[in-house]
């Protein structure tokens, strides 16, 4: 290990690997650091259950880092480190009580078939919003992708005036703060219908009545409609090898098990970091942190030199918890809505609007949801290699649960501490996906449960358990995020920038914050 580098990088999740991977092809000497004995952060794969089965231990979707701006310029390079995708043509359905079921997939005429047995009139909408998606998507892919400076974004708002006019950018506008129920109710007429898309929204903090969340429900649907979806061939982590193998080639480096304690200042200027040991390391150039705002207080020892840039930090908002349940079974789920089903890489189990609704608030309010969203992925679907031959694994993410828990709202758990808890709710969580595929519990293998403690334990950016490192809501994104002016991840300390999750645009595999800060330190 060096005692001095260009750029020290502080966590070695996806956008710190991104930043790494720029940097180090600049000609930057780059050192990352990273507390966990795994690098990845939450994109990580583990034989949590039992021998030969590959469970992603949070983030399984890798679509936005094969569509990202990175991809697109290093695709080719992590290509050959190893990286694989299996592709999804059946991206994710929604189950529900009267045993039907909808589904978003890219074969010629099935999503329209499928919701025009809903209503044709929404099939029609479907058809208008298939037509108008690429014209859209230019703008909206255009604003995530770039940073959220004035100037840049300035530049985009003039290009959609010029080009589509007034009243088609200040609809986009309107699609951009509308509420995942506003716009799924005046888009469509089926509850199944908005159930099905909405539920992307519980994926991003964005209940259905939040503002500012009804992009996520109609982007994925677009988007998976016409792309379809990617998972990492052999489990997520594909990903971060191929970006380790890359920046190793580099000549940079990957420090694991190295907790960094803090980073050092001389002048109002970072010079670089200490680690839990006391070793001392410089940075000539820059020090990265890929940590949630808190933790960037904690590397200050709770002070920047800026009083309202530590406020802003210290007041940061963190999402409702998420719970993990993988489950390695003799075989996939038998839905009972449809055998097609067993081909989806995700089946939600969301009902309805309201339950979402009902859900998030009763985790808002410290309670265990009586019926939480269920997002349940399917990975062996779509590549096998994932378990041994003829089984599979199961990976559940159950949306929203409280971090601190104040009680039950079913009433029927009477513990409070999640170390005794988890198994017990995930009992509940799997009777949910029972009701709906008979059966499931008679095939599994093994089971493996992580609270939303346990995800910050491994990984402190996801504060009690909120696996998009913080809210998303319009008070906290775009400019917002994680504060005004600071959303390019400068920071008050000269040559300390911070990155990941919490910085613009979020949260997502997509490396798009640390790709961004790269290009700005080392140039494009």
């Amino acid at each position: 290990m060096s005692n001095e580098y260009d750029a020290i990088i502080v966590g070695a999740g996806v956008n710190s690997l991104a930043c790494a991977v720029h940097l180090a092809a600049k000609g930057w000497r780059v050192g990352v650091f990273e507390q966990a004995d795994t690098p990845g952060g939450a994109v990580k794969t583990l034989e949590l259950t039992a021998p030969g089965f590959h469970h992603d231990w949070a983030a399984m979707n890798l679509s936005l880092f094969a569509g990202s701006g990175f991809f697109k310029a290093y695709g080719k390079d992590l290509t050959g480190h190893g990286l694989e995708f299996v592709p999804a043509s059946k991206c994710f359905a929604s189950v529900f009580d009267d045993g039907k079921w909808f589904g978003v997939s890219t074969g010629a005429g099935e999503t329209r078939a499928r919701i025009a047995s809903f209503s044709e009139a929404d099939a029609k909408t479907w058809d208008r919003l298939c037509a108008d998606f690429p014209g859209t998507a230019e703008y909206v892919f255009e604003l995530l992708g770039n940073p959220m400076q004035m100037h840049i974004q300035g530049r985009l708002l003039a290009k959609a005036l010029w080009r589509k006019g007034f009243a088609w950018t200040a609809g986009l506008a309107r699609t951009l703060l509308s509420s995942p129920r506003a716009w799924l109710t005046e888009t469509f007429e089926s509850d199944q219908v908005r159930a099905t898309l909405g539920a992307w929204g519980m994926h991003l903090d964005f209940a259905p009545d939040m503002a500012g969340g009804a992009v996520f429900p109609y982007l994925e649907s677009m988007a998976s409609h016409h792309f379809g979806m990617v998972i990492g061939k052999g489990g997520a982590d594909t990903a971060i090898k191929a970006m380790l193998s890359k920046i190793e080639a580099s000549g940079g480096e990957i420090h694991c098990g190295k907790r960094v304690a803090r980073v050092l200042k001389s002048g109002g200027k970072a010079t670089g970091i200490e680690l839990e040991d006391g070793t001392q390391i410089k940075a000539s150039r820059a020090v990265i942190a890929n940590v949630a705002p808190g933790g960037l207080m904690k590397l200050l020892d709770g002070k920047s030199g800026d009083a309202a840039f530590d406020a802003k930090m210290t007041k940061f908002s963190h999402a409702p918890g998420t719970m993990m349940i993988h489950l390695a079974l003799d075989g996939l789920p038998d839905w009972t809505a449809g055998e097609e089903l067993k081909n989806f890489a995700y089946v939600h189990i969301a009902p309805s609007l309201d339950q979402m609704a009902r859900t998030y608030q009763q985790a808002v309010a410290g309670l265990l949801p009586d019926e939480p969203v269920l997002v349940v992925g399917q990975p062996t679907a779509i590549d096998p290699s994932r378990a041994p031959d003829g089984k599979h694994v199961l990976w559940v993410q159950v949306r929203m649960v409280p971090a601190e828990i104040r009680g039950d709202a079913a009433g029927t758990i009477t513990e409070t501490d999640w170390a005794h808890v988890k198994e017990i709710y995930a009992d509940r969580a799997i009777e949910m996906i029972e009701r709906h595929a008979p059966g499931l519990k008679a095939k599994i293998i093994g089971r493996a449960v992580v609270s939303p403690l346990d995800l910050e334990a491994d990984n402190p950016n996801l504060v009690g358990g909120d696996q998009v490192a913080g809210s998303h809501h319009l008070s906290q994104n775009f400019l917002f995020r994680p504060a005004l002016g600071h959303a390019t991840g400068k920071t008050p300390v000269e040559g300390l920038h911070i990155t990941g999750a919490s910085v613009w645009p979020g949260a997502g595999t997509g490396a798009g914050a640390g790709y961004m800060l790269a290009r700005k330190l080392g140039g494009k």
